[in-house]
């Protein structure tokens, strides 16, 4: 899975092409907590992803929690495969996680 960031000053844009599997959760989880310390938006731009495990949907949705309960917001973008994978697993009706996929389900 490669991830690629883009930050600024406002927010930063986390995008995830190809296969999110366990064996790229730990640089996932690096980028997120870094991201939390932050305290800026994300724009998770998962557009590319072709599918997504639980490990790493889990590691999605703590960081929605999270970033819940300190303020910042999560937007993103799915492609077709991400958002029913979200949607089969019952991930994208978790409170607090974003909106995906709007005309891709």
């Amino acid at each position: 899975m490669p991830i690629t960031v883009k930050q600024s000053e406002r927010d930063w844009i986390i995008r995830i092409d190809g296969q999110a599997t366990l064996a790229s959760a730990g640089e996932l989880k690096a980028l997120l907590l870094e991201w939390l310390a932050a305290g800026k938006n994300l724009q998770l731009d998962l557009e590319g992803a072709e599918d997504i495990d639980i490990p790493v949907m889990q590691l999605l949705w703590v960081a929605a929690r999270e970033a819940a309960l300190t303020g910042v917001e999560i937007t993103c973008r799915a492609s077709r495969a991400a958002a029913a994978a979200l949607r089969d697993s019952g991930f994208a009706q978790v409170p607090g996680f974003p909106v995906f996929g709007e005309g891709h389900e």
